[in-house]
């Protein structure tokens, strides 16, 4: 297995739970600086673990190299530090609130309008705002499970840092950070699902 820096690894793994992303999009996730994400992707990109594709519409991309050894150092994180039970246990808890997230997601981008289902235009302040207050009360429970996590793995921690900006950004009138942007709450909730299955070696 390719030696890794834990830095230069939580690029990869990060990039192995966003899948193809831009550069701001792996700073944002893993909180280093655009300048570090850079030069660790330029390491990993020297050793054969990750691709870069140019243009506007480029981006990073793990290798099949990459991608194995990014496997590799996840199992070896959890048997070094004895915490695959704990971090299942919490998967388990997950699996309900993932359930109810996709349900308020749908809420939020679709309602019942004379019986008919329609997309949500947003000009009913009052539906919204049942759906906001649902969102608010689901993301407490969320927060709890995120502990949980980051207790096990510190790493985890990150997550509940964007789920709560994302939130943020929506309370100050940026209502596309709940389902439409690439920090939206549901996309970053999508890249923790994505990271337990990875954690615990999990097929989607």
């Amino acid at each position: 297995m390719t030696d890794l820096t834990d830095q230069r690894w939580l690029v990869l793994h990060t990039l192995r739970c966003l899948g193809f992303a831009r550069l701001d999009r792996i700073a944002t996730a893993t909180g280093l600086d655009e300048t570090d994400a850079e030069s660790q992707l330029i390491d990993l990109a020297v050793v054969g673990l990750v691709r870069h594709e140019p243009g506007t519409f480029g981006g990073w991309g793990l290798t099949g190299a990459g991608r194995d050894a990014d496997a590799a150092r996840t199992a070896d994180e959890l048997r070094t530090t004895g915490t695959r039970a704990a971090v299942s246990r919490t998967y388990d808890r997950f699996l309900p609130l993932n359930t109810e997230l996709l349900d308020l997601c749908t809420a939020w981008q679709t309602r019942t309008v004379d019986g008919v289902m329609a997309v949500n235009d947003h000009r009913d302040r009052v539906y919204d705002a049942r759906v906001l207050d649902r969102f608010a009360a689901f993301d407490r429970r969320a927060e709890a499970v995120c502990a949980e996590l980051s207790t096990a793995l510190p790493r985890f921690g990150r997550y509940r840092v964007r789920l709560a900006d994302a939130l943020a950004r929506v309370a100050a009138g940026e209502p596309d950070y709940l389902t439409d942007n690439l920090e939206a709450y549901h996309t970053v909730w999508f890249q923790l699902h994505e990271d337990l299955l990875a954690t615990l070696g999990i097929p989607r």
